[in-house]
């Protein structure tokens, strides 16, 4: 399938590594200007799943496409139609922040003029410039996610790829950086989010709950809630993992 209004598209999507499945043929229709949004335990091959997409790990089995290009034969054009933000802080913490900016517009291939302007841009829509030449390894955490994902986002690309951007940053942050990515969304990028926070799923536009390599919900955050008859994603979230892997719960109960 190739329809002009998917950035993300998936049929039976799988990855094994020798004989454990990490993705288990998920199937996936993202639109372009969606908040999307992975929910579920550690282990449960969210990460593995966005390197597949990513360009950076060759699938097994299935299809999938990301803005048009196919996954097995378009990798290197996948990449520079993305940004993508690991969950391993991935900037140079030697380098100040302008330095990890314009080293990254190196790498994308941007012109010495790009790179300067975008550099000022960012620093002023990030609120780093008070910041710039400060070494990244002294940054408050939360600014160093600011500047991870203006570094993804130097290409302009159509397409993120966050990968739990807000883990061990404070509630404060973590509501600035949502309210970016929502900036983002309006401006038309598509933005596949993970995350282990319930509260943030509330943000995006439809919200993707896997387990054991398999997407067993996907809906809008309301929707959900109204399926399960539950007030919040934390609700929603503990109910569908404790109908899919009752074992789980019942070990947890037997050491209580």
């Amino acid at each position: 399938m190739n329809s002009p209004n998917l950035a993300v598209w998936t049929r039976e999507l799988t990855r094994r590594f020798g004989p454990f499945t990490a993705v288990d043929r998920v199937n996936l229709a993202v639109k372009k200007g969606e908040i999307f949004g992975f929910l579920g335990p550690n282990g449960a091959g969210k990460t593995t799943l966005i390197r597949m997409l990513c360009g950076l790990l060759l699938p097994s089995e299935g299809e999938a496409r990301v803005n048009g290009l196919d996954v097995y034969r378009q990798s290197e054009a996948i990449k520079q139609q993305i940004g993508y933000m690991s969950q391993r802080f991935s900037l140079y913490e030697d380098l100040t922040v302008e330095e990890n900016i314009e080293f990254y517009g190196g790498i994308y291939g941007l012109s010495r003029e790009k790179i300067t302007a975008k550099r000022e841009t960012l620093l002023q829509q990030l609120d780093l410039q008070r910041y710039r030449r400060l070494l990244t390894r002294n940054l408050p955490l939360g600014f160093k996610q600011r500047l991870a994902l203006g570094c993804a986002m130097l290409h302009e690309p159509p397409i993120l790829f966050l990968d739990e951007p807000t883990s061990g940053v404070d509630p404060r942050a973590r509501r600035s950086f949502w309210e970016y990515i929502q900036e983002l969304a309006r401006q038309g990028k598509t933005v596949f989010v993970t995350t282990h926070f319930m509260d943030e799923a509330e943000y995006c536009n439809r919200v993707a709950i896997m387990n054991l390599g398999r997407v067993i919900a996907l809906d809008s955050p309301l929707k959900l809630k109204e399926s399960y008859r539950k007030s919040t994603m934390q609700g929603v979230f503990v109910e569908i993992l404790h109908r899919t892997t009752p074992d789980l719960f019942a070990s947890q109960e037997d050491r209580s």
